[in-house]
């Protein structure tokens, strides 16, 4: 898997190294509130696992993975980004994918997350994918405006994935 450079980003492959970084993130509470789990992490062998899991949870698109998120003038992470198989509610086949990312606080509101979405929608849509999704809590009204930003239109409350209740976006290739 390659890496996507932006103006102020890095998105490259997860190392283990990463693991402290990740587990200081997702032991927030107010970063594990949007993640899915709900809940902080307790433990770093918990960030190691998820890195361990990585390609499994991208799947087989060659675009698709999880991106450990860097600021390119200073090196510092600051999240992780990700395109890959939305997981469909009930168990149903289907074959489409997500956009998302998980920022630290600190690189909150300044933009990232919009600058990372930009690019892994040019990265999904230059491979041949015709539409990318994203998915939020009901409540997180932040990243439903970075969904907006990016263009993305509100397909409304839907329990399509995840097998939970979640506000979807969708964008179709051009």
């Amino acid at each position: 898997m390659d890496t996507i450079t932006t103006e102020r980003l890095h998105l490259r492959p997860f190392t283990s190294d990463d693991a402290p970084a990740l587990f200081g993130m997702f032991s927030l509470p107010e970063v594990a509130r949007w993640s899915g789990t709900g809940t902080p992490m307790q433990d770093v062998s918990e960030a190691y696992a998820r890195i361990e899991r990585a390609g499994q949870r991208a799947g087989t698109h060659p675009a698709a993975s999880l991106f450990a998120t860097e600021r390119r003038d200073t090196g510092a992470f600051i999240g992780m980004t990700l395109l890959v198989p939305i997981p469909a509610s009930g168990g149903a086949d289907r074959h489409e994918h997500e956009i998302g990312w998980h920022l630290h606080p600190d690189a909150w509101g300044h933009g990232y997350a919009t600058e990372a979405g930009a690019a892994l929608v040019e990265r999904a849509f230059e491979a041949g994918m015709p539409r990318v999704y994203a998915v939020t809590d009901v409540e997180n009204v932040r990243s439903q405006a970075v969904c907006r930003r990016l263009g993305m239109t509100d397909l409304g409350l839907t329990s399509d994935w995840y097998d939970q209740e979640l506000r979807a976006f969708g964008l179709d290739h051009p």
